[in-house]
């Protein structure tokens, strides 16, 4: 899927990019936990991604021109999916319960090569969808806590989120090799800004103690988590496919699993190490596929 005339090299440091995008975001799991103990969900994310925007367009203010109507376009698309992923996550775990959001959020790994299918039409490839599934067992065995069969309001829309979080991979993938994935970037991180802001008195209570662990998080889930992940996302999704990118990405877990085992003392058991394992397993696993023909030309 991710063969459009790159070269090997350029395929590697989008992967490896993708790779430290899931460290940072892993990573900082543990601090985001803390911190929303002093500040209300959408109150956190406006103040994260808002931060994060004015970073950006002051870094970014020399390559930011005149845009055209379909980088509007793209940047609202993208920031529309990613703020109804984050949307439904937040109010799903409202009601369900946290090890089952994350597993249902998980879903949307092998949710992207059926979508990406659907919308190329064309067949999946068996080991892309081998290797998603192998990550979705993965993610299931490390988020698992007694999971239950019992179906809720709040499961379907962490279920909901995991569709959003799918497509705005296959949106990022798509526009980026439409325009310059810097103003593609900007564009998104605001637009989640500005629509948090917007959820901020409608959907919940505004609530914020100015603590030093809050002050961190912001910090570090805006110049990293967000300017800087972004970024890096949004350039890699040039370089490879949205199937391969969210493969990496699902090491998301194993990184939050390690840095809570080395922070705050969280064991691993046989189920948290057999996630990991099968979650690498499918990466390596979609990485073995021969090299075909790109499906998505750059228009």
């Amino acid at each position: 899927m991710s063969g459009s005339g790159e070269s090997g090299a350029g395929r590697g440091r989008a992967e490896l990019a993708l790779v430290a995008v899931a460290c940072i975001w892993g990573t900082t799991f543990v601090v985001v936990k803390e911190a929303l103990a002093d500040v209300s969900t959408f109150l956190f994310l406006g103040l994260r991604f808002g931060i994060a925007a004015v970073l950006m367009a002051a870094v970014l203010r020399k390559q930011l021109g005149r845009a055209r109507a379909m980088e509007w376009k793209g940047g609202l698309v993208c920031a529309v999916l990613l703020f109804l992923g984050y949307a439904l996550q937040t109010a799903g775990l409202r009601i369900t319960t946290a090890s089952k959001s994350a597993f249902l959020t998980g879903l949307y790994i092998v949710l992207v090569p059926l979508l990406g299918s659907l919308v190329k039409r064309s067949r999946p490839r068996w080991m892309e969808l081998a290797g998603a599934a192998l990550a979705t067992a993965g993610t299931a065995l490390m988020t698992s806590g007694g999971l239950d069969a019992h179906w809720n309001v709040g499961d379907a829309m962490t279920a909901g989120c995991a569709v959003a979080f799918a497509a705005h991979l296959l949106a990022v993938e798509r526009y980026s090799r439409k325009m310059d994935y810097e103003r593609l970037s900007l564009y998104q991180v605001a637009g989640v800004a500005a629509m948090s802001g917007l959820a901020v008195g409608s959907v919940e209570t505004p609530r914020v103690v100015w603590t030093s662990a809050l002050w961190i998080a912001l910090i570090t889930t805006a110049v990293l988590a967000t300017a800087l992940s972004f970024a890096l996302y949004t350039w890699a999704q040039k370089h490879t496919s949205a199937t391969k990118a969210v493969l990496i990405l699902a090491l998301e877990p194993v990184f939050a699993g390690l840095v809570a085992w080395a922070l705050i003392g969280e064991d691993w058991n046989v189920g948290s190490l057999a996630g990991a394992a099968l979650i690498l397993a499918g990466i390596v696993l979609a990485e073995l596929k021969p090299a075909q023909p790109s499906l998505h030309p750059v228009e």
